[in-house]
């Protein structure tokens, strides 16, 4: 009941509920039982005038029609003692209501009302609660039972059909879930970053050769590590590989034999790091456990081969004390500049009348290095000019010509790589250009004779036909333009023919007939790999570990290749073949990386920046250096330094000195 703060009102509704409950008590008030429903509207408490009852029975037959939904009304004086809810269940149950039967009961007397029965689809349980607070109880408190009768029925009828929920609370509860759970989302992601970014640098001051600590660690960290790990010894191995070289001519083959033991065993653990990386890059899922071992094997194997490579770093350095004859040393790095520049014109001729005969894809792995090479050589004059300012300097203070003669040497063995692979890519052309009728002919060939195992080919020779005519077609439109791709498709299809030709005729190939199919796979997969191998060692300082992997599983393919041509040629076809495609996708992975590293390291085309590229000049930092600007010849530029023999920490040797 309504109540006020005013006496008046007070006890006008005292003397009413006074009368009320004289009415409750007199004789003619009899209670209403739960009974039988016959009718959908019944008024026993004369609640309804005609009109009324005529309304409500048009909106209970109107939701009826369209859903099937049966709601009944029952308006009485009470509820006989009963609870609202009570009295609903029993009347239900008496009636024999199904789940497709509503109850709406109204105590006129009583003030009271229930509403009963199986929710219709696609009706909620809030959908009911805001249809009864604010349709059906706001008519009930004004005594406009028609009205409240009228609003149950329209409100189910409307909540089925789609419209008795308002949308404008619902759009800006959403957009408030959707902000909250965006700025969930951010702050996790930020604190994950956060996470990721302790555990990996505790990941790098772990000891690599340690399985416990590495087991201790989380997966992710191990896998992040595995692949800065990749890359740092395999930028230590090739840059030894380099300085060994230069060490050999020098010295002789016996005085670098040690240094010589300690690279090949790095080379073969670096071999199998990336072998196991690239088993975890594969399509075959490890579970946690298995990449957890990978992993630390992995890692391990890499660690022990780098300090291997650090041991030797003392002994390499007093064996070639650049030192001891560094003018002429210069001098002999200045006639190289010299040479190096004079091919320049000649290279950049070669260059534009390839790319005047070639698409642009063709010649994408060589189209900068003309470029390159250049910067290269500017690179390498600028450390042989303060390389002579260095030995100028008192005895004790010439240290940093050191660095500058090993700078100079690096740029000057990777500009003399991108020449030579400007120079002899037309030769790599020409041979795909002359070996390219033969393998079209047996193709056709092949072609032929597929033609009477059709119906024994299954799927395999249906697939490897319909590639052996796209390969003839695209040698009819593109082989004067791309001979290389057009050689190596065809070359792929062939081979992939005669296996389905195999299957199908249950034939052997000829002995002489697979030799010659190894010679022309073996042929291009070495062309490929070293093309992906020069790319890689000319541009190392931009390229991650996913290319790196890709080109030492090419490489080991084609080794395995090599060694089994004689004992199984056809073993050595599918390690040929295999080594081929990798180092293709070595190549364009690389390609990418380096493209990505020019977007994100600018300006480029600088002498400097295109050390940086080769990995002639590393971060120090990274290599258990200290940092420190360009100038003083300490061998440091700009918080790089050059590389040297060893592994990636790098030399530990210092100079120090000076009058007093």
């Amino acid at each position: 009941m309504p109540t006020s703060n005013n006496p008046l009102r007070r006890v006008a509704w005292f003397v009413l509920g006074l009368a009320l409950a004289a009415a409750v008590a007199a004789p003619g008030a009899t209670a209403e039982q739960p009974t039988r429903m016959d009718t959908y509207v019944t008024d026993s408490a004369g609640a309804l005038d005609r009109a009324g009852a005529e309304r409500v029975r048009a909106a209970v037959d109107t939701l009826y029609a369209a859903h099937k939904v049966r709601l009944w009304v029952a308006y009485v004086g009470d509820f006989a003692g009963d609870s609202p809810q009570d009295w609903a269940a029993q009347t239900a149950r008496q009636s024999g209501f199904g789940d497709r039967d509503l109850l709406l009961a109204v105590a006129t007397r009583d003030r009271a009302y229930a509403f009963d029965g199986e929710l219709p689809s696609g009706v909620s349980e809030s959908e009911v609660d805001r249809i009864l607070t604010d349709r059906v109880e706001p008519a009930l408190r004004d005594d406009r039972w028609a009205d409240a009768g009228v609003a149950a029925a329209e409100g189910i009828d409307s909540a089925m059909s789609g419209g008795g929920v308002s949308t404008g609370p619902v759009l800006l509860i959403g957009a408030l879930i959707v902000l909250v759970s965006a700025g969930l989302l951010l702050y996790q992601r930020y604190r994950r970053r956060a996470r990721d970014r302790a555990e990996l640098a505790q990941a790098r001051e772990t000891d690599p050769t340690d399985p416990a600590a590495l087991a201790a660690l989380p997966l992710e960290a191990l896998h992040t590590r595995s692949r800065e790990v990749l890359v740092e010894l395999d930028n230590a191995v090739r840059t030894s590989a380099e300085e060994l070289e230069l060490a050999a001519g020098e010295f002789g083959g016996t005085a670098v034999l040690p240094f010589r033991a300690a690279l090949e065993n790095a080379r073969a653990a670096t071999a199998k790091a990336f072998a196991i990386r690239q088993q975890l890059d594969d399509a075959v899922p490890e579970t946690p456990d298995e990449q957890r071992t990978l992993l630390i094997d992995l890692i391990t194997t890499a660690g022990h081969a780098d300090r291997e490579l650090d041991a030797r770093v003392a002994e390499f350095d007093a064996m070639r004390d650049l030192l001891i004859d560094a003018g002429p040393r210069l001098d002999a790095l200045t006639r190289d500049i010299v040479d190096l520049t004079g091919r320049i014109p000649a290279s950049e001729a070669e260059l534009t009348r390839l790319a005047g005969a070639h698409p642009a894809s063709v010649l994408a792995p060589i189209s900068d290095n003309v470029t390159m090479a250049g910067e290269r050589i500017a690179f390498a004059d600028g450390c042989v000019g303060d390389g002579r300012r260095e030995i100028a300097r008192p005895v004790g203070e010439q240290g940093g010509a050191v660095a500058d003669i090993r700078a100079a040497e690096g740029a000057i063995g990777q500009a003399r790589t991108l020449l030579d692979a400007v120079d002899g890519a037309a030769a790599h052309i020409q041979q795909a250009r002359d070996g390219l009728p033969a393998v079209l002919d047996e193709l056709r060939g092949d072609l032929g004779a597929a033609g009477e195992l059709t119906e024994h080919g299954g799927p395999e020779l249906e697939t490897a036909v319909a590639a052996a005519r796209t390969a003839l077609e695209s040698a009819g439109t593109t082989s004067e333009a791309d001979p290389l791709g057009v050689y190596h498709d065809a070359v792929a299809a062939d081979g992939a023919l005669d296996r389905a030709l195999a299957a199908a005729g249950d034939r052997k190939v000829a002995a002489e007939d697979l030799t010659r199919r190894l010679d022309r796979v073996f042929a291009d997969a070495a062309t490929r790999v070293r093309m992906a191998g020069d790319f890689i060692a000319t541009r190392r300082g931009a390229v991650d570990a996913t290319p790196r992997t890709r080109l030492s599983e090419a490489q080991r393919h084609l080794d395995e290749a090599q060694r089994l041509r004689t004992e199984d040629p056809a073993a050595a076809l599918d390690h040929a073949r295999t080594a081929a495609d990798l180092g293709g996708r070595a190549l364009q992975e690389a390609q990418a990386g380096v493209q990505t590293w020019e977007v994100r390291r600018p300006p480029p085309g600088t002498a400097q920046t295109g050390a940086i590229l080769g990995g002639i000049l590393i971060d120090s930092m990274l290599r258990g250096g200290t940092g420190g600007g360009f100038g003083g010849g300490r061998g440091r530029r700009g918080g790089y330094r050059a590389a040297s023999f060893g592994g990636s920490g790098g030399s530990r040797r210092v100079s120090r000195g000076g009058r007093f």
